[in-house]
């Protein structure tokens, strides 16, 4: 049994989790960075910098004490940026209870060593079990309680289990999977997707053009999940399809959002520093494609989705390019 949690992030979803955490019983401490200003951001017992209008539940507590945050601690909940996970983590390993399982709902690819959340974490925190939860989540519609999926995988089933017990609510239900690669891969790829999307919103192209997309996008993000140990058929579930659709045709989706813009003419550098939150696709496009490259997988959307961000090609040409590759069978 859970009667406390240490939610790692005060971002949009990590609050969303303290929250969800807090409605089934449990006392949550909220870690935030040393230099993020706790007392500001959280004043009325509201995150005004990442989720304005959602009032905190009385048994949630934003700190900025590690030690204090992991004290008797029963569940530590992960929620930092890919890129920023190692550095964080490494701080935090002094701190963390032996055995006390720990869930991630990072959703990316570290740049610098093509590793997964779950992998960077478990890198710094021995013994203790990582799981992963991913589905489709927008922050904002749990956040108002609107029905929700999500799932948890995890190599230690009773682990699985008891995440699903204490995440689980009368609307946010949750799944179990012995699949932690190919939830976690799921989660990160379909970003990638998603900024596409985002594209094809910005240019108008239509909603024919964005199902062609989202169809052949998960085909190829399959490929390189399969060629990295994962089941093909959890691309074909919650964390695979069912969260790349909603990423890709929600207008709270911040891919799909940063996309637009881009599609629509806004440099790519701008986009990145206008956004009060990290754009996960941006860099895990760069990982991915190296993923590809050394694993031999095919990945056209990926490559057009990286020359756009990176070699400055434009959007509609990129697209051009994409519609006028050789003519082939369909692959699924």
């Amino acid at each position: 049994m859970v009667e406390k949690a240490t939610v790692v992030g005060i971002g949009a979803m990590g609050t969303v989790m303290a929250q969800i955490l807090a409605g089934n019983g449990v006392n949550v401490a909220l870690l935030a960075r040393d230099c993020e200003p706790v007392a500001e951001i959280f004043r009325k017992r509201e995150n005004t910098r990442y989720l304005p209008g959602v009032r905190l539940s009385s048994r949630v507590r934003p700190t900025n004490s590690a030690p204090a945050a992991f004290a008797a601690t029963d569940l530590v909940v992960s929620a930092i940026p890919c890129q920023y996970l190692r550095g964080v983590w490494e701080k935090l390993t002094d701190h963390l209870p032996p055995q006390v399982p720990i869930v991630s709902v990072t959703k990316g690819i570290e740049v610098s060593t093509t590793s997964r959340p779950s992998e960077i974490i478990g890198a710094h925190v021995g013994d203790n079990p990582v799981a992963v939860l991913s589905g489709p989540n927008i922050a904002r519609e749990l956040a108002r309680c609107l029905p929700a999926t999500a799932v948890v995988a995890c190599r230690q089933p009773d682990v699985a289990a008891l995440v699903q017990q204490t995440v689980s609510t009368s609307w946010f239900r949750v799944y179990t999977s012995p699949d932690v690669a190919g939830v976690e891969l799921a989660g990160a790829l379909k970003n990638v997707i998603a900024l596409a999307a985002g594209i094809l919103d910005g240019l108008r192209a239509g909603d024919n053009a964005k199902a062609a997309l989202v169809t052949r996008g998960l085909v190829e993000i399959t490929r390189l999940g399969v060629a990295l140990g994962a089941r093909a058929e959890t691309f074909g579930g919650l964390a695979g399809v069912g969260d790349l659709i909603t990423t890709s045709v929600s207008p709270h989706g911040r891919n799909r959002s940063a996309g637009q813009r881009i599609g629509e003419g806004v440099p790519v550098e701008q986009v990145i520093a206008e956004s009060t939150a990290v754009i996960e696709g941006i860099p895990t496009t760069k990982a991915v494609l190296r993923l590809a490259e050394r694993y031999g997988v095919e990945m056209p959307i990926t490559r057009a989705v990286y020359e756009v961000l990176f070699e400055g090609k434009a959007p509609l040409v990129a697209i051009t390019d994409l519609m006028n590759r050789p003519l082939k069978a369909e692959v699924i």
